[in-house]
């Protein structure tokens, strides 16, 4: 097929990209590179199948409608995104433009062409889970900052555009995810930061109280997932989690990279009205309607991303 990844060259869009090429599409790529880099890609520079990089905005209507004419997509993958609770807090009117105005915008040109849209929303649109059997789909959902209420947005107009046109959409919202390819500084993942400072000798910051949890998915079980997303018809209209359906406290997470009490510190949250105490991830769905579960544990998760980084010398 013929497929668009939006934020194609960020931390999880050159996981989909890399799988979309092993399964044998054709793959053109649009980011602005303000959260993702040119070199993500290097790797496949050479592959027939990459036809395209194109460096550019989703809100440019032009490049658009330029890039869906030339392209004749099946499905679009609409990684792109302003990605960052604190940032958001902070300019609320990016994270709008790029989440909610920009998505619309790729979604026109969906409906005109006729294209699938996969739509990567959040687990941060969740409200605190309250028990150990995790957040489904039918969970209350929680705009605690904006970017959470941005991706909200976004998803109600793409699942507005199957029943108002019936075009194929689906929103897929994975939880926290890490692995390779991740920054590993301030606008980095907290796997990707305790790691890069327990390789550097450097003490690991924890906002606040360190007892909130998170379900956290490792990348290329990600990238599968968002992969499968496109390619089935059963998921079309529907809202579909991802994670690995284990929690861990910030707290136990240090502990389990640092291996050294000692080094790890508790600051001042930065944004503590925006913390979702426990997050963790019933994703039966997926299991169910995509045959889809992960591969990778927490602690297999962390051994390939800690060898990443420190070969890559990003200590």
């Amino acid at each position: 097929m013929n497929v668009l990844v939006t934020g194609g060259a960020g931390f999880i869009g050159r996981w989909v990209v890399k799988r979309l090429l092993n399964d044998g599409h054709q793959v053109w790529v649009l980011d602005d590179l303000s959260n993702g880099r040119k070199d993500n890609l290097d790797e496949f520079a050479a592959e027939a199948g990459l036809k395209k990089v194109v460096i550019g905005d989703i809100k440019d209507r032009g490049l658009l409608a330029q890039l869906f004419s030339e392209g004749r997509f099946e499905i679009c993958y609409h990684l792109g995104a302003s990605i960052n609770v604190q940032d958001s807090i902070d300019d609320p009117e990016t994270t709008f433009n790029n989440d909610t105005v920009g998505t619309f915008y790729v979604l026109e040109e969906c409906r005109k062409h006729n294209v699938k849209m996969v739509f990567m929303s959040t687990c941060m649109v969740y409200d605190r889970c309250m028990d150990d059997k995790g957040i489904t789909e039918s969970h209350p959902i929680k705009p605690a900052s904006p970017y959470a209420g941005a991706k909200i947005a976004a998803e109600n107009m793409v699942l507005s555009y199957y029943y108002a046109y019936g075009m194929p959409t689906v929103v897929i919202r994975p939880f926290n995810t890490y692995g390779p390819f991740q920054k590993t500084g301030g606008e980095g993942g907290v796997v990707a930061i305790f790691i890069r400072n327990a390789l550097s000798g450097k003490d690991l910051n924890i906002y606040g109280e360190g007892t909130q949890t998170r379900d956290l998915l490792y990348v290329e079980d990600c990238a599968r997932f968002v992969v499968t997303a496109g390619y089935s018809d059963k998921i079309n209209g529907e809202i579909v989690n991802a994670g690995l359906g284990r929690d861990i406290t910030i707290n136990d997470l240090a502990k389990l990279i640092a291996q050294d009490e000692n080094k790890i510190k508790h600051v001042p949250h930065i944004h503590p009205q925006s913390e979702i105490p426990k997050l963790l991830c019933n994703y039966e769905k997926a299991k169910r309607l995509l045959n889809w579960e992960p591969q990778v544990s927490l602690e297999e998760g962390i051994r390939r991303t800690t060898e990443w980084i420190r070969t890559s010398h990003l200590m």
